[in-house]
C-alpha cells in the first residue's frame, strides 16, 4: 500500500495497485469457507476487471501525453476517455457506487483486523487515484466535478441506508466505510466545481 502512495508515475502505481489487490484477496478468503470464497471471488473479479480497465486508461493517457509521471501530467479536457477508464479501476477499489458490491460481502467474512485494513487503507488507495485524476488531469473541470458529485452523493446515502438496515456489525462497518467514501468524493467534486476558490473543499475532503 505504501508503494502506491509513494509512486511517482501511474504505471508504477498500477503495478503495486494490482499486487495489493491479489494480496488482499487472502484477507477475505483466508478461512476458505464457502461464504469467504464467494466474497473473495467477487472482490477479485471487481479488482481484476477494474484493473484492466484502468490499464486501458493508462495506455490512452500515455498515447495522448507521452508521459505517466504524475507531476508532469497536463490538465487537458482531451484526456477524458483515459480519465474515465482509470476512474473505473480506482472507484472499484474505493468501494464507490455502482462498483461497491464487493465491500458489504467482504467485510462480514473477513477477520476483524482484515476488516480494519479494508476500511482504513485499501479503500483509500482508490481515493488516491481519484485525487490524481481530479487534481491533476481534469483540474477545475466542472463536468467532471458534477459526475464525481453524483457518484459521491449516491455512495454516501446508499452506504448510510445499507448500514441502518444491517444486523451484522462488520457489514455495518463496511456500509459505513462506503458512506464515508461518498463524503470524500463529494469533497473532491467541490475541488473541481469551486475552481480556484477550492481551499474549503480541500479541507472538507481531508476531514
Amino acid at each position: 500500500t505504501e508503494a502506491v502512495f509513494l509512486s511517482a508515475d501511474l504505471y508504477t502505481t498500477f503495478i503495486f495497485f494490482e499486487i495489493m489487490s491479489l494480496c488482499s484477496y487472502v484477507w477475505v478468503a483466508q478461512d476458505e469457507k464457502a461464504g469467504s470464497l464467494r466474497a473473495g471471488a467477487t472482490y477479485l473479479a471487481v479488482a481484476v476487471i477494474g484493473g484492466m480497465v484502468m490499464l486501458m486508461g493508462i495506455f490512452l493517457l500515455y498515447h495522448k501525453t507521452g508521459t505517466l509521471m504524475i507531476d508532469q501530467l497536463p490538465a487537458d479536457a482531451a484526456l477524458w476517455p483515459a480519465a474515465l477508464c482509470m476512474f473505473v479501476g480506482f472507484a472499484g477499489k474505493a468501494g464507490a457506487y455502482p462498483i461497491h458490491i464487493w465491500l458489504p460481502k467482504a467485510h462480514p467474512v473477513a477477520p476483524a483486523p482484515a476488516s480494519a485494513l479494508l476500511s482504513g487503507i485499501l479503500t483509500k488507495t482508490g481515493i488516491f487515484g481519484v485525487l490524481v485524476i481530479s487534481c491533476q488531469i481534469l483540474l477545475h473541470d466542472a463536468t467532471w466535478g458534477a459526475i464525481i458529485l453524483v457518484v459521491g452523493m449516491i455512495t454516501m446515502f446508499l452506504g448510510a441506508l445499507l448500514a441502518v438496515f444491517s444486523i451484522d456489525f462488520k457489514r455495518t462497518l463496511a456500509c459505513s466505510s462506503m458512506s464515508q467514501i461518498g463524503f470524500i468524493l463529494v469533497g473532491l467534486s467541490m475541488q473541481c466545481l469551486l475552481g480556484h476558490h477550492n481551499a474549503l473543499a480541500v479541507d472538507g475532503t481531508i476531514l
